[in-house]
């Protein structure tokens, strides 16, 4: 049975609460916990990031299609998806859901704004390129391994961690809730718009290779 409108809002809702929940807190845990080591703490922070995106996918994508990203809904509205303003309006809803969820679990004051520079061309095109192959990786597996798109997104993005510049935002939603976290995740409100302009530009690009890579020709 199909998804309502109200069904499928409230799993993107509640998908990019999770997500950004599991971004934050792991950071928040991995600060506590790591002894100044910042390699362990990235580490601590990537694989629940990489393992929630896995869980949500499975469990919310047969009423959302679990984007939990903008760009990502912006990829789809490219080829017909409606309700894309929508999704994005949830997805930043949840997101901010989720960081206030976090500070209270913490006990750490509920609004924050980040002190954190993230900022710089290199930092820039690390989003460009980590939103371009998450995007990429969504639509090849589309065409080519849809069974295996939580496990795809999950792992790229465990990996997209370690190598880009930037730890692998790739998602506006989430570089707006981080901004309102003054933690290990955190990001200066002012690099925020920067950093969504890279996100936009990587995943029209991820799907614009994507099409190309799987368009067929008649001459082939």
């Amino acid at each position: 049975m199909k998804a309502t409108l109200s069904q499928r809002l409230g799993a993107e809702i509640l998908g990019t609460a999770f997500l950004v929940a599991a971004v934050v807190g792991s950071g928040i845990m991995a600060a506590k916990l790591a002894g100044g080591n910042a390699a362990l703490a990235l580490l601590c922070n990537t694989l629940p990031t990489g393992a929630i995106l896995v869980v949500l996918i499975l469990a919310l994508g047969p009423v959302s299609g679990a984007h939990f990203n903008p760009v990502v809904t912006l990829a789809f509205l490219f080829r017909g998806r409606q309700e894309a303003a929508l999704y994005a309006a949830c997805q930043i809803a949840g997101g901010i859901l989720g960081v206030l969820a976090v500070h209270a679990m913490f006990d750490l004051p509920l609004w924050q704004v980040s002190q954190t520079v993230r900022t710089g061309p290199a930092q820039w095109l690390a989003e460009a390129v980590a939103t371009f192959g998450l995007v990429l990786t969504i639509f090849c597996c589309l065409r080519a391994a849809r069974d295996a798109i939580a496990y795809a997104v999950g792992l790229y993005i465990t990996s997209a961690y370690w190598f880009t510049a930037s730890t692998s935002f790739a998602n506006p939603a989430v570089t707006i809730a981080r901004s309102l976290s003054d933690t290990f995740a955190g990001i200066a409100p002012a690099a925020v718009a920067a950093f969504i302009a890279a996100q936009i530009a990587g995943g029209i690009m991820g799907l614009f290779v994507a099409g190309m890579l799987f368009r067929s020709h008649a001459a082939d």
